[in-house]
């Protein structure tokens, strides 16, 4: 019933209005709904997006919540860094990140960032 249907993901944010700036300033990201207090309803490819919505549980999850795929990992990760997003250090059993990215055997590599809301966001690339 839902494998052909188009999914988005929902994000908390304690402020929104922090969070409207990050996404703006850091990703170069509008939302659809910019008179809006409470959500933002953002777009992304291919018909994607996603929802920030205002709630004081913002940055309790410990997951990466939303990941773009991205055809240059490195490059993508340069201009984020320019922009002064900081990426996230791991090394757990399976996955080490070295300067930021991690690349798994088969081939496919991603790096975490957090946003101003606690948020663990990804970029990733696919070979």
């Amino acid at each position: 019933m839902l494998k052909d249907k188009q999914v988005g993901a929902v994000l908390p944010a304690a402020d929104i209005a922090r969070a409207r700036d990050f996404y703006r300033d850091k990703l170069g990201l509008e939302p659809e709904n910019a008179d809006a207090e409470d959500n933002l309803q953002y777009k992304c490819g291919g018909g994607t997006g996603f929802l920030l919505y205002q709630t004081p549980n913002a940055g309790t999850a410990k997951n990466t919540q939303i990941g773009w795929v991205v055809d240059d990992l490195p490059g993508a990760v340069a201009e984020l860094r320019a922009k002064g997003v900081v990426f996230e250090e791991y090394d757990f059993p399976g996955l080490k990140t070295e300067d930021g990215i991690a690349t798994t055997p088969d081939g496919s590599s991603a790096a975490w960032f957090l946003d101003t809301e606690g948020n663990i966001l990804s970029l990733n690339h696919m070979p």
